[in-house]
């Protein structure tokens, strides 16, 4: 499993009869202190991820193993919106309401 931040949505109107009703998301890869990291993925969105928000996401075969993706041509899916991530003294913490994405703050914030 990876760790990204939902940056925007994909639409495509003509698509794959098996892509219908699947909500695609643009997500930009993150390190655990959750700065970009260059990269970016579209993915199927399993749980109602929206922009702004810390998620999960897995690529490959394991893609096609949720129940909204099973048998599906996807190569990647949100399957968790992360509410924190500790490491290292630290944590990042998912932030949706300001749409920011996440806050960083260091263990000894109170």
């Amino acid at each position: 499993m990876l760790i990204a931040r939902v940056v925007g949505s994909v639409v495509a109107t003509r698509k794959e009869a098996e892509l219908e009703g699947l909500k695609l998301l643009l997500l930009q890869g993150t390190g655990p202190d959750g700065k970009g990291n260059g990269t970016h993925v579209v993915a199927a969105d399993a749980v109602g991820a929206g922009a702004g928000d810390l998620v999960l996401y897995c690529s490959g075969s394991s893609a096609r193993q949720t129940q909204v993706t099973k048998d599906r041509p996807v190569d990647a899916v949100v399957m968790a919106i992360i509410d924190i991530v500790a490491a290292e003294g630290s944590y990042l913490e998912g932030i949706k309401a300001d749409k920011r994405g996440f806050v960083y703050h260091k263990a000894d914030d109170s």
